[in-house]
């Protein structure tokens, strides 16, 4: 009888262990998201808040010649704009602090021209302030904008206004923001455009982005900073409510700054496959005509906004709309009434996954039989953290949904698991009708976070998607099959 030896025990124990091991999730890919990030990302839906000065004037933008007595709202109530935002769904709200005009909505101690110069409340209130309580209080995320144009300081157009501005960046960022539940004060997004004209000289700004980028990184470190190369999240590269049907999360943006120096638009609004800075896409848009409130502006139609919706988060981006205090400071009837009806359609649309009513089943599995972390069937549950996924070298895999019943739908949601980073590149839609008829149905680029495809109503028995093109193996963690009976589009 031959004795085995303890290296051939070993070895076989070895070959035991491989053939009965769980396979081992991807690596990431390329740029991912940070934490702060991920979390930005679900929240899928902001408010921005334009308010100053112009809400009185009936401009867009202040040439910082107002006087400080122009702002004067009647009945500022923050916790009205919060409820509001609450109640349509929204993760956050991001307020105008300073606009190019130069008025602070807090009393600056390096700006003379703010709400502590002018008579609203006798020179004592504090926007900032009573908005983040509001906030606080409504467990909702706070940002601010703050302007780098000055059109009212007087050191606007010399090196000594970057320091001014440094300092002005201190006073809101150490003073202001959402409670976090420990006493801190958070700031989760620092909004920062390029607009870059004359200060009261007649001179423009080399601004100091690095300076002004270290000093929100020192003061808030898990705020996103905004701006058309981020680095926290990016400008999609229009006003009108649109990221590209292209739309990676990724971008190239060295070489690059805010402003004159940003990317191109059809950059900023497609992203760079496989760039090398996770900066995604934030769409800017709002509900009425202007940015600021004006009498006589009326709010989009529930068409126009959900249109809007499937553009922005359906595109793999984060809506950021603005919805302008009145002269009062308070959101507009109008407008919150036109905010409601947005969140009752997307309820409805959204309640009923059709997809649940059905199996589905992958053509390849990570692992194969062993791979059970890794399933299709974790496509339909409600576990963001579950994900279904292939080997590394299957890159073109075909999933199949199939129902005893047909179902009819016309919205697909597709979502990668980002975490892991994007990776699709291509992908197509095909369904078989009652009567085992096959048809393609639709195709697109990338998912990211977060895709919805807005087809033709059909009925189908089966629905095949099919990856076409992926940079590195697929992780995708929902399918969904939805029916709009909403939207006239």
């Amino acid at each position: 009888m031959k004795i085995i030896q303890s290296k051939d025990l070993i070895l076989i124990l070895l070959l035991v262990f491989a053939a009965c091991s769980k396979p081992v999730p991807p690596k990431p890919f390329g740029a991912c998201p940070t934490p702060q990030q991920m979390a930005w990302q679900r929240m899928e839906m902001n408010m921005f808040c334009h308010f100053g000065p112009n809400t009185f004037s009936g401009a867009e933008w202040g040439d910082g010649s107002e006087t400080e007595d122009l702002f004067n709202p009647s009945a500022l109530d923050c916790r009205q704009w919060a409820a509001t935002a609450r109640r349509a769904g929204m993760g956050g709200i991001i307020v105008t602090a300073k606009h190019h005009d130069g008025f602070c909505l807090w009393p600056n101690p390096q700006s003379t021209h703010t709400v502590a110069q002018s008579s609203w409340r006798d020179g004592k209130g504090d926007v900032l302030r009573e908005l983040s309580e509001a906030c606080s209080e409504a467990r909702l995320a706070m940002g601010v904008y703050v302007s780098p144009w000055d059109r009212n300081a007087p050191t606007y157009g010399s090196d000594a206004y970057n320091e001014t501005f440094r300092l002005t960046l201190e006073s809101v960022l150490s003073q202001y923001g959402s409670d976090d539940g420990s006493g801190k004060r958070r700031i989760f997004e620092q909004w920062f455009d390029g607009a870059n004209g004359e200060g009261p000289n007649g001179k423009r700004q080399t601004y100091d982005w690095p300076l002004f980028n270290a000093t929100v990184a020192r003061l808030q470190p898990e705020a996103l900073i905004f701006s058309d190369v981020g680095p926290g999240c990016r400008w999609v590269g229009n006003e009108s409510g649109e990221a590209g049907a292209t739309c990676y999360s990724t971008l190239d943006a060295d070489g690059f700054t805010p402003g004159a120096g940003a990317p191109p638009t059809e950059v900023l609004n497609c992203g760079n496959a496989g760039g090398k800075y996770w900066i995604p896409a934030e769409t800017d848009v709002s509900i009425r005509p202007g940015w600021f409130w004006h009498e006589d502006e009326e709010p989009k139609s529930l068409d126009e906004l959900l249109h809007i919706y499937y553009t922005s988060v359906g595109r793999n981006s984060l809506l950021l709309l603005n919805v302008p205090p009145d002269r009062r400071g308070r959101i507009d009837a109008t407008d919150s009434l036109r905010l409601m009806e947005l969140r009752a359609a997307l309820d409805s649309i959204f309640a009923t996954d059709l997809a649940r009513q059905g199996n589905v089943e992958a053509s390849h599995t990570r692992g194969g039989k062993r791979g059970k972390a890794f399933v299709a069937s974790n496509l339909l549950d409600d576990d963001y953290d579950t994900y279904w996924t292939t080997d590394d070298s299957i890159l073109t895999p075909v999933l199949t949904l199939t129902f005893e019943q047909p179902v009819t739908f016309n919205r697909i949601l597709l979502q990668e698991y980002i975490p892991l980073g994007q990776r699709i590149a291509g992908f197509c839609i095909a369904y078989v009708d009652a009567d085992g008829k096959r048809h393609r149905l639709a195709d697109g680029t990338t998912v990211g976070y977060k895709r919805i495809l807005l087809t033709p109503t059909v009925t189908a028995r089966q629905v095949m998607i099919s990856i076409d093109k992926s940079m590195a193996c697929p992780v995708l963690n929902r399918i969904g099959l939805f029916m709009d009976n909403i939207t006239n589009r």
